[in-house]
């Protein structure tokens, strides 16, 4: 939604107040989701084939399968955060994602790689999607694009330090030992989160976005009992909005995916080392920092249709120019790409927030998040494929090329406040103040 200053509700500051916990906490699980599931695969995958003697497209293709079994998790690791509340499961998805790193670094076949992976990434989405939307629903439900414009930097974090990161772990220490050092940090996040996080800013004496009680009681629609209770899963399944969402958000987390899993293994395909590759994904992550604030700000201020289909436009220039295949090409679209890839995650939570808002948000991700998560996990597929048959990722570059295209109508297509009662209380309140 735009801004309007008709409404206190709605403005651009950034006093989050106690809000600003659950923004760094938010940060710190995205941190470790790109870290341990995604962009560490750049490192962490042809490790192990290469300790193994292993080819390396038949370990990268145990992600795919590991994030399809993930499905599953998702959906009962949902019901469980309907039960029991963010809180907890996040504590608990994080405490097990760290362990299940550890067991991953123990691995001696791909059977046990898969496993593990699969417990990886399961309780780290269960952990910063699943829980970690939730949180920010309920606490920033009309500031929900700046408070995801800072959550998100941590994805942008995990590419640039993480990787350097697990780099120098596996090299000084080993496969084994280097993986034990970096699934700590999951545990002691995981601790960390059950001590001093909170499901509700009424929790800690304060209201969502940290208006005063006054506005509100005026400008947001309250929640009762029969409002947490409005949506069921045959419900939301047989609603338009739901599937638009997840389509929308699964594609660009397809491409984005596939993108950054494999930018270093892409970017050594054109003759870069492996030192310069990586460093290059460094500098791709933290411009990707601005890309997070930007796209947050744009969110905000003009809504998230416009953030939406701009970011789709950049996104699709930025893969153009890197199909050159020249080195030029390369360092322009890397830079490009980070801002894109800073954005994309903005909208995992954006856009379902947007259209449903918070009422019953927790049933809407539980439903969204697996279906969503079904289409990312193509990516390994359609990467894995162009390997085979092209010996590149170009292949796979031009496919992702089509699908934002394809995302640009549907994003057209889409009312992106049909079901959000924030929203509505908003607009009727402007609508008296004519």
């Amino acid at each position: 939604m735009g801004n309007n200053k008709s409404l206190e509700s709605d403005n651009l500051k950034m006093n989050f107040s106690k809000g600003w916990g659950i923004i760094f906490y938010c940060m710190a699980m995205f941190f470790l989701l790109v870290g341990y599931s995604i962009d560490g695969l750049n490192i962490v995958a042809p490790t192990f084939a290469e300790v193994m003697g292993l080819d390396y497209p038949v370990v990268l293709s145990m992600s795919a399968i590991a994030g399809l079994v993930g499905i599953v998790a998702y959906i009962v690791i949902s019901r469980i955060n309907i039960k029991v509340g963010a809180r907890w499961v996040s504590g608990f998805c994080l405490i097990g994602s760290g362990i299940s790193y550890i067991c991953w670094g123990q691995a001696r076949s791909i059977a046990a790689y898969c496993v593990a992976l699969t417990l990886v990434t399961s309780f780290i989405n269960g952990a910063a999607y699943i829980a970690g939307g939730a949180l920010v629903a309920q606490w920033f439900p009309k500031k929900k694009g700046l408070a995801n414009g800072f959550t998100t930097m941590g994805h942008n974090e995990g590419s640039a330090f993480f990787v350097p990161l697990i780099t120098f772990l596996l090299a000084s220490f080993g496969f084994s030992k280097g993986m034990a050092m970096a699934g700590i940090f999951g545990i002691v996040l995981g601790v960390a989160g059950l001590v001093f996080i909170r499901n509700f800013p009424q929790e800690c004496g304060m209201y969502p976005d940290n208006v005063t009680k006054e506005v509100y009681e005026t400008e947001y629609a309250a929640i009762t009992e029969q409002e947490k209770s409005q949506w069921t899963v045959v419900k939301l399944l047989k609603t338009k909005e739901l599937w638009l969402c997840a389509v929308i958000v699964g594609v660009n987390q397809l491409v984005t995916t596939g993108v950054m899993s494999q930018l270093v293994v892409r970017n050594m395909g054109i003759g870069l080392s492996q030192t310069a590759a990586v460093t290059l994904m460094t500098v791709c992550a933290c411009i990707g920092v601005a890309g997070s604030f930007g796209f947050g700000f744009l969110d905000q201020k003009f809504g998230v249709k416009k953030s939406i289909l701009f970011f789709l436009i950049w996104y699709s220039m930025a893969l153009i120019i890197n199909c050159t295949d020249t080195l030029v090409g390369i360092y322009i679209s890397v830079l490009m790409l980070g801002v894109a890839i800073g954005a994309a995650g903005n909208f995992i939570m954006s856009l379902p927030t947007s259209v449903f808002g918070r009422h019953g948000f927790e049933v809407v991700n539980s439903v969204y998040f697996p279906l969503m998560q079904v289409i990312l996990m193509m990516n390994y597929f359609v990467n894995a494929m162009a390997l085979k048959l092209t010996g590149s990722l170009r292949g796979a570059y031009i496919v992702y090329i089509g699908l934002l295209v394809v995302n640009m109508v549907l994003v057209g297509i889409t009312n992106v406040t049909k079901h959000n009662k924030d929203y509505a209380k908003g607009e009727q309140l402007k609508q008296g103040m004519k």
